[in-house]
């Protein structure tokens, strides 16, 4: 996702699912492909560890996008404590819990 209407549509209609790491919100999509939108703010830390978290979480959602048996418009925010865990297990576990629940 591209435009800010895409992302605020997505908040206020979507489907919620939250972890320590990060949010994930959800929404069915008319379109034929699924889509994706990471929102990663200064909170989160420098630009150098902003770039790497959105790195990573770009990678496990174009793995787990597949997996969801319709499409979806998906908003990933993550949180600060996303810096200081291990990036590659504890986001992926959250990531997947939350895309299970929320495909529920």
């Amino acid at each position: 996702m591209r435009h800010a209407d895409d992302f605020r549509d997505t908040l206020r209609h979507g489907v919620r699912c939250g972890r320590t790491s990060l949010v994930v919100h959800a929404r069915r999509s008319p379109l034929a492909s699924s889509r994706a939108g990471f929102i990663v703010s200064k909170a989160v830390g420098n630009a150098v560890n902003r770039n790497r978290v959105k790195r990573r979480l770009r990678h496990l959602v174009a793995a787990a996008l597949p997996s969801v048996p319709f499409s979806v418009d998906l908003v990933v925010r993550a949180l600060p404590p996303a810096t200081t865990e291990d990036l590659g297990s504890d986001l992926s576990s959250a990531l997947g819990t939350c895309l299970d629940r929320l495909a529920a």
